[in-house]
């Protein structure tokens, strides 16, 4: 048996080397690889061609030489034994692992290095998830995508600089585009930061059971009830979100502006006031005015919270940020799904600029998702990987619509638009031309166009209206 061992040297070791549980990654004195086994290639998520044979510092982005354990050892002579090394792959990828390094010498001289590397990825994910979970937020500035839209920068700076106290904040922005994301952002950026950040969707709950849950309950408020902290007292020292604030009940808003003008609330049953230290994040999926016109806000309400007011544009008004979101969405499905899809072909994205995008970023990752569960071995998303509905929305739109036109189709060379940016367009002209009238006295403008001072202001900062003379 020892004699057919010697005889067939590197089967035996080969299989040895691809069967093992644990990466092995040798290369020689010139840092070129000569050994990388299959458990490698699936930690870092490469073929063995990609890195056989090639100098290390051809195939990883490290800056330095000495960012690589492997290198190191090599350069050094050293054995580096439970090193952590968190790192990218030749696709951008985060790798995580935990690595044993040993120089490999010949009559004492260096003639490579081998490496036994054992993968954390997914625990080190898991760590940052959990550790996320401690303020209940993952979210940043970082985080957000956009590319030269000048709206959406100045809701960034806007969105930055409420980061620096402890204002309520208004984000208004329609379904999908992202408002959670912003308001994770302001909290993780503010030093509130290490507090607790709770979520609540005001529209999720009925309005017997959200008052209980947002205030508390006194033991023996009712058949059942507990001593029980609501949200509120959950979040001291924090920051609270009331997502879709204008589905709250106006009876509810009402105690919810007493809790933020006396930053006291009082639970269910109870007579006791308990003081809170919370900083309030409200949204709204609908423009403030027309809530308050339809009795869903309350004006007085709206007045309190939009101290800071933040208007994030819908998906349709920042179609140049697409490709850029494709890309991030792409990305995270490449790793959560284990795939290599490098782009949407150009068919793809023409139909996607074409698309209006009710659902805003949200819709766009939800198709993005939805299509790379559709393919198979190809390396592009094409239109036969879009989900049915999304086929069939856009299919409309390509067919109808001449492609690579740069201005509005037109009649007797006037450009066409559609009518809500026609009128947002006459109505901030209006206002703009009424300001100036008025030598941009807020209060004879607002006489002057029968509107109150604070819906005016709301659509200066809306259309972003200058109001200096």
């Amino acid at each position: 048996m020892n004699h057919n061992v010697k005889n067939y040297p590197h089967i035996f070791i080969e299989k040895i080397l691809d069967e093992i549980d644990v990466g092995i990654h040798a290369i020689d004195e010139k840092g070129k690889t000569i050994i990388y086994n299959r458990k490698m290639s699936e930690i870092e998520g490469m073929l063995v061609e990609d890195v056989l044979d090639k100098n290390v510092l051809e195939v990883f982005p490290f800056q330095h030489a000495s960012e690589s354990t492997l290198l190191q050892t090599l350069l050094y002579n050293n054995v580096n034994k439970n090193i952590k090394q968190t790192y990218f792959n030749n696709k951008g990828q985060e790798i995580t692992t935990i690595n044993d390094t040993f120089p490999i010498k010949k009559n004492n001289k260096i003639i490579g290095a081998i490496e036994i590397a054992k993968d954390i990825t997914k625990l080190e994910r898991l760590i940052k998830e959990n550790s996320s979970k401690k303020t209940g937020t993952r979210y940043t500035f970082d985080q957000i995508i956009f590319g030269d839209n000048s709206v959406m920068k100045d809701v960034i700076e806007t969105s930055k600089r409420a980061t620096r106290t402890s204002s309520s904040v208004l984000i208004v922005g329609e379904t999908g585009t992202g408002k959670e994301l912003f308001a994770q952002s302001i909290h993780n950026g503010s030093n509130r930061s290490s507090k607790p950040f709770i979520s609540q969707n005001c529209a999720a709950l009925p309005d017997s059971l959200i008052e209980s849950l947002l205030f508390g309950t006194k033991k023996g408020a009712f058949t059942g009830a507990i001593e029980r902290p609501g949200l509120f007292e959950q979040a001291e020292g924090g920051t609270i979100l009331l997502d879709e604030l204008n589905a709250l009940d106006i009876s509810l808003q009402a105690k919810l502006l007493r809790a933020l003008q006396e930053n006291t609330i009082r639970r269910v049953g109870d007579t006791k006031d308990i003081p809170i230290d919370v900083r309030i994040i409200a949204t709204i999926n609908e423009d403030p005015v027309d809530a308050i016109a339809n009795g869903r806000l309350r004006k007085d309400l709206f007045y309190r919270l939009s101290v800071v007011s933040i208007f994030i544009p819908p998906l349709r008004e920042r179609k140049e940020d697409i490709p850029l979101l494709i890309k991030q969405f792409i990305d995270k499905y490449n790793t959560r799904f284990g795939l290599n899809i490098d782009g949407v072909e150009e068919e793809v994205l023409e139909r996607f600029q074409l698309y209006d995008w009710p659902g805003n970023v949200r819709e766009l990752q939800h198709v993005i998702e939805g299509a790379m569960n559709l393919v198979d071995y190809e390396e592009w998303i094409s239109t036969i990987h879009l989900p049915i509905q999304t086929r069939m929305k856009t299919q409309f739109n390509f067919q109808t619509e001449p492609p690579h036109i740069e201005e509005p189709i037109s009649i007797n060379n006037r450009p066409c638009k559609k009518l809500e940016e026609q009128m947002m367009e006459v109505e901030k002209k209006y206002i703009t031309k009424t300001l100036s009238d008025y030598n941009h006295n807020i209060s004879h403008t607002a006489k002057a166009l029968g509107i109150s001072r604070q819906s005016l202001q709301y659509r200066i900062r809306k259309y972003q209206i200058s109001t200096k003379g």
